[in-house]
């Protein structure tokens, strides 16, 4: 049960959180803009053009969001401190709802920072996610479909839709690459701390000697831009292939040359997919993926991080982000942050919020 002083540092503990998140957020301003946009809403002609009232709803609905979420760690903030100075004057209060209360504080805290952090534009688009083993055949096939396990496990915890675009399996098992869309509000701002190439050790079930093995496979994750966004691509500088779907998909995806390849020739940037019925369909996703290959290299320049692998080419060695160890000990480790837990079977279960924000709150300091 908690005590005077452990309130106390509870309730200092908050008064530095809101101090932060002020000085992320001026929320006199915030409450100003929402208003502003409301009043935008009611306006007769609001509708007259449907993309841009579309695109004010949005921001509407998230900044009205954003400002109920700091009433409500500040409606907290204030009820620890009310419920100290009751403690103080020997007044009884309900030390279990306090405890409650003091939860829900850290949990909307985390979740709201990382909604301040994610503020770059690209940052509320979809996410695009490609899956690459590198070298070691049926090792790193299985490593790398145990990674596209755990993103659609994490894509479900967050209430994003996983879609597969493209799947081919691996020789014995696991896959040889995967391209996935995880739509969802900031799906590509808090999935592109996943971007990069994930180490696991462990013994390997295809051992029959049970010698541990070491194995890597690359994440790379791209934004699925929409029309804000103009990305210009010329006939010319792409070829268009097409051929049987063999992947996994509905029923009848595979019984025609449906399944595109696109390659982009100024880049050699080579975009697949096969899961939808029809060629057309399956030209205008892969479309919709190179659009977002060439609009995430320029970030990459922009930024001056250009990636380390390409294609799924691996540099085994030292370019890892992220190793999962499971044998002689259990650690999940971020070589980024250097945030680490024991409970590895947790993160392959989508359990990576706390490697998220640890990520974003890094790159937020550093720029």
């Amino acid at each position: 049960m908690l005590q005077l002083d452990e309130l106390k540092k509870v309730a200092h503990q908050f008064e530095e959180a809101m101090d932060k998140i002020n000085q992320s957020i001026d929320i006199d301003k915030t409450k100003k803009h929402l208003k502003d946009l409301e009043d935008l809403t009611i306006s007769p002609d609001f509708w007259l053009d449907n993309d841009k009232a579309q695109k004010i709803i949005a921001e509407t609905n998230e900044l009205k969001d954003l400002v109920q979420d700091y009433q409500r760690l500040n409606d907290i903030y204030e009820t620890v401190e009310l419920s100290i100075e009751m403690l103080n004057a020997s007044e009884k209060i309900d030390l279990n709802e306090i405890e409650q209360l003091i939860n829900e504080f850290d949990k909307l805290n985390q979740s709201y920072t990382l909604k301040l952090l994610l503020n770059e534009s690209y940052d509320k688009f979809n996410a695009i996610i490609e899956f690459h083993p590198g070298a070691g055949g049926t090792e790193s096939q299985d490593w790398a479909e145990m990674l596209f396990r755990m993103y659609k496990r994490y894509c479900d915890k967050h209430d994003y839709q996983f879609k597969i675009i493209d799947y081919l399996d691996g020789d014995e098992a696991g896959l040889k690459s995967a391209t996935v869309l995880a739509s969802g509000k900031y799906a590509y701002g808090y999935l592109k701390a996943e971007s990069g190439v994930h180490r696991l050790v462990r013994i390997s079930p295809f051992d029959s000697s049970g010698r541990r093995h070491t194995s890597f496979a690359s994440v790379k994750v791209y934004p699925e831009i929409d029309d804000s966004i103009k990305i210009e691509i010329d006939d010319e500088d792409i070829r268009v292939d097409t051929y049987r779907s063999s992947g996994k998909g509905g029923q009848g995806v595979n019984t025609t040359d449906s399944a595109i390849r696109i390659t982009h020739l100024p880049t050699n940037i080579v975009v697949t997919c096969q899961n939808e019925r029809s060629q057309i369909q399956n030209k205008e996703t892969a479309m919709k993926v190179l659009k977002g290959k060439l609009y995430n290299l320029e970030l990459e320049k922009k930024h001056e991080e250009i990636a380390k692998f390409h294609d799924g080419k691996l540099n085994a060695f030292g370019s890892q982000i992220r190793s999962y160890v499971f044998h002689p000990y259990t650690m999940v480790k971020d070589h980024r942050t250097n945030f680490e837990t024991g409970n590895g079977d947790k993160v392959l279960d989508g359990d990576l919020d706390d490697f998220i924000f640890a990520y974003l709150t890094m790159i937020k300091n550093e720029s």
